[in-house]
């Protein structure tokens, strides 16, 4: 599979990243549980097959996300040779607390799960969600820390993973990041993190897309899972989602395969991150990645139209 570097660091990532928010447990922002078993068989299946690109989260599922990824590391002995494992510092979840001293708590929290002394890439995650942006933006907060984790050799790469736009251009602008993490925001139903694809790779940056099934309805299907962007999906909502699977049922292929392709083939995107909660959803993107999608289908959905305004403007943010 293509690999991208990550900037000047060395690390190299393959076009496709699994993410793990799901095994997790998640309930409240999926509407389904994933129990342990489930879990460590999806990490297994991520670690034998050809992907190099696990992403996971302090706070996903509280911590259980980490901790059921770093057990299947531990059974294993270790990361496979070669596979680059993405976390994240998080807010503590009560007091919504996001200062330097926290970033290094989060840290010190994700590499006692995950067992390893050393995170290939670091990101900040939702900055938008801490009680006060200052925390992390000042001197010495939070982003300072996090800088000095990688000056430190904790870990290889730093990124910024957030989801409102109006909050990460700026901290996206204001600091030498390697890459960058956006979720829901480039999809078939919406590109409004078009713009800020182009300024970090502009800038060296490298850019990886997440969820461009718009929260899992573009891969389950309207009829299935009626939530887009991790909402309860409405007759507005779901209109745009219905029209790209009557292109696809026109045609014969696949909405997850197209989903997903949308991304890959955007020469901005240097991996596209896709959360997988059993292990046959493996194989699965594996075979979507490569499936055949003539260009008819392409020049069909480009006459659908795309929404430019932030998808989850609206959305109660639960971290269950």
């Amino acid at each position: 599979m293509k690999r991208v570097k990550i900037g000047q660091t060395g690390l190299e990532v393959t076009s496709l990243c699994f993410g793990t928010s799901g095994l997790g447990d998640m309930p409240d922002t999926y509407g389904y549980s994933v129990d342990e078993d489930r879990a460590a068989a999806t990490v297994h299946a991520i670690f034998d097959g050809p992907v190099n690109f696990l992403d996971t989260s302090n706070n996903y599922g509280m911590g259980r996300s980490e901790a059921r990824v770093g057990a299947v590391i531990r059974e294993r002995g270790g990361l496979p040779e070669g596979f680059v494992l993405s976390t994240k510092l998080d807010r503590d979840m009560e007091t919504r607390r996001f200062d330097a001293a926290r970033a290094r708590q989060s840290l010190e929290e994700s590499m006692a799960r995950l067992g390893l002394d050393h995170i290939p890439v670091l990101h900040l995650h939702d900055p938008e969600h801490a009680r006060d942006l200052k925390e992390i933006t000042a001197e010495g907060g939070a982003l300072d820390e996090l800088f000095k984790m990688k000056e430190e050799g904790l870990c290889g790469a730093v990124g910024l993973a957030m989801g409102k736009l109006d909050v990460m251009e700026p901290i996206l602008r204001a600091y030498p990041f390697d890459c960058l993490i956006s979720h829901n925001r480039f999809s078939l139903i919406n590109r409004s993190a078009s713009a800020v694809f182009d300024y970090a790779v502009a800038q060296g940056m490298a850019v990886f897309n997440a969820a461009p099934y718009a929260g899992g309805v573009l891969a389950k299907g309207s009829a299935v899972m009626p939530r887009v962007t991790y909402m309860e999906g409405t007759e507005e909502t779901l209109a745009p989602v219905r029209a790209v699977e009557a292109v696809c049922a026109e045609h014969g292929v696949a909405p997850g395969a197209v989903a997903l392709q949308f991304s890959m083939r955007d020469p901005r995107v240097a991996s596209t991150i896709i959360g997988v909660s059993k292990p046959e959803r493996v194989q699965q993107t594996l075979d979507w990645a490569s499936a055949e999608i003539p260009q008819v289908v392409w020049d069909s959905l480009e006459t659908l139209g795309y929404e430019t305004e932030d998808p989850e403007a609206n959305r109660v943010y639960r971290p269950g």
